[in-house]
């Protein structure tokens, strides 16, 4: 174990500010892509159309199936093969985004499908339109449903853009693969990118715990959530306790 840290970190300083930025542009944009395209599927499957159902059911299947490593070989290298060239950063972001949509679809659905069907029963005899239902019934209470689910899929997409090294992404990987080539020192080298990954992936699941702590107590989150709940304490303030008489009926 003598000399283990001898890599001039000092020196490579910029270049792993660079490639931790680039790991957190990759995690953002291909979480974001993940969840919109999840969510799509995911109300393609409980369709009332069958052809949308089974289109759906064939794309969770496919890439739940297949190893994101070859996913992102396949759009990166086999994709070039067939004329259609993409850059890193645009290629492994849609490798991400169709893998993760998959899996982040099962977890929508489950969840959609756990609000109990009174809440649209109750919205429809309020005369309150399909889309009305969706956005402000069942969605806010399946967003609730998926938070855990979703939130474990957000920590581990932010460790699986480690994969890229494999099409030179310049995310944190790739960074430290460059490094143990100039200076072969690997476990010294792998053992700081491994703490960084650590000091990115545990706050953040830690976060998350703590909003789906918050979620789960009713806090409100939004501002304007937050601003109808203070209203709505004062108003209830503001007025008296109304005593309502009893009257006696005589026979």
């Amino acid at each position: 174990m003598s000399g283990l840290f001898e890599v001039p970190w000092s020196d490579y300083r910029p270049d792993l500010i660079s490639a931790l930025g680039r790991t957190v542009s990759y995690t953002v944009v291909s979480f974001a892509g993940a969840v919109l395209l999840g969510l799509a599927v995911a109300l393609l499957r409980l369709s009332k159309a069958w052809p949308a159902r089974a289109l759906a059911a064939v794309y969770t299947e496919v890439f739940k199936n297949i190893p994101l490593l070859a996913i992102i070989f396949l759009t990166y290298f086999g994709l070039a093969s067939a004329g259609i060239r993409l850059d890193v950063f645009t290629a492994g972001c849609l490798s991400l985004i169709v893998f993760y949509a998959a899996y982040l679809s099962e977890i929508f659905r489950a969840a959609i499908s756990g609000v109990h069907a009174g809440q649209t029963e109750a919205g429809e005899a309020l005369g309150v339109g399909r889309t009305g239902i969706f956005g402000n019934i069942v969605l806010p209470q399946a967003l609730r449903l998926a938070l855990p689910g979703t939130n474990t899929m957000l920590v581990d997409l932010l460790k699986s853009t480690s994969l890229l090294v494999t099409v030179s992404a310049a995310e944190l990987m790739s960074e430290g693969r460059l490094i143990t080539s100039a200076t072969f020192r690997a476990l010294e080298v792998y053992l700081v990118i491994a703490a960084i990954y650590f000091a990115l992936c545990y706050p953040l699941s830690q976060l998350l715990l703590l909003l789906e702590r918050k979620v789960r107590s009713g806090v409100p989150l939004s501002p304007w959530r937050r601003r109808r709940l203070r209203a709505a304490r004062a108003l209830l303030a503001a007025e008296p306790a109304a005593a309502v008489p009893v009257k006696e009926v005589s026979a």
